[in-house]
């Protein structure tokens, strides 16, 4: 398979440290892919430099941007501002309707369609801040369905949610790779990545392992990542030579 997401030497600085130093590798066209590694290890920032959300150099896309849906952490999003279900999913149409158009009878039947599909029909006026994180999360894969997106970055989207969305999450994203799709998720549960992933890319900051998930999740590995992520040295100098030539200064997402 082609590749649809290059890295070359990727290196990322926040406040003048790496939080991701000098990966490289592919993702191909229609992978399913888990990302995870130990806390702090850059997982979050890889999937956001590959969406264009920080300003990293060494990233390549087989595809325009307009191709790719991002979905952020939960607390990341401001659940408090004032947004019905429906809307909340009309949001991943925008590219159709322009910043100010309104929606057609053809997007709000899709809308009705992700919905069902996700198991919150009758939610559609519910306001997004009443929902429980499942139903919320059910909103935003809704959302991602209807982008219709040939790749699909996910940061931690099973995170404290229940057993019973979970299942209902991983047969999308099982059927978004049926299809063809390309999906790379940030996850912490090794046993879902041992059965629903077949790729694993496991970070400590730096690249661990990349590759087939029974070859990546090894005991040495892991406990390499570990040793890596001990290791590291926050009040380390700043190497120059790895920086770019203005090194960009990284703030926490809002």
């Amino acid at each position: 398979m082609s590749a649809l997401v290059t890295l070359d030497n990727l290196t990322v600085s926040y406040r003048r440290h790496p939080a991701l130093h000098h990966v490289s590798g592919e993702f191909a066209a229609g992978s399913l892919t888990a990302v995870v590694g130990p806390n702090g290890a850059g997982k979050s920032t890889l999937l956001k430099s590959i969406a264009g959300l920080l300003p990293a150099a060494g990233v390549m896309l087989g595809l325009p941007r307009q191709q790719l849906a991002y979905l952020p952490q939960q607390s990341e999003l401001d659940r408090s501002f004032p947004l019905d279900v429906r809307d909340c999913v009309l949001l991943g149409l925008w590219r159709r309707s322009g910043a100010f158009g309104s929606a057609t009878t053809t997007m709000l039947r899709d809308v009705d369609a992700a919905l069902h599909t996700v198991g919150l029909q009758g939610f559609e006026r519910r306001p997004v801040g009443t929902l429980s994180s499942g139903q919320l999360q059910r909103v935003l894969f809704a959302r991602l369905l209807v982008q219709d997106a040939q790749l699909i970055l996910l940061d931690e989207p099973f995170n404290a949610v229940d057993a019973n969305t979970t299942a209902t999450l991983l047969g999308l994203v099982q059927q978004w790779h049926a299809q063809g799709r390309t999906v790379v998720a940030v996850l912490h549960d090794d046993a879902q990545v041992h059965t629903h992933f077949p790729n694993t890319l496991l970070l400590a900051r730096e690249l661990v392992a990349w590759g087939h998930t029974a070859q990546v999740l090894t005991p040495a590995n892991l406990q390499r990542a570990r040793a890596m992520a001990e290791a590291w040295d926050e009040q380390a100098p700043w190497c120059e030579a790895d920086a770019p030539a203005a090194a960009p200064l990284l703030q926490t997402a809002s």
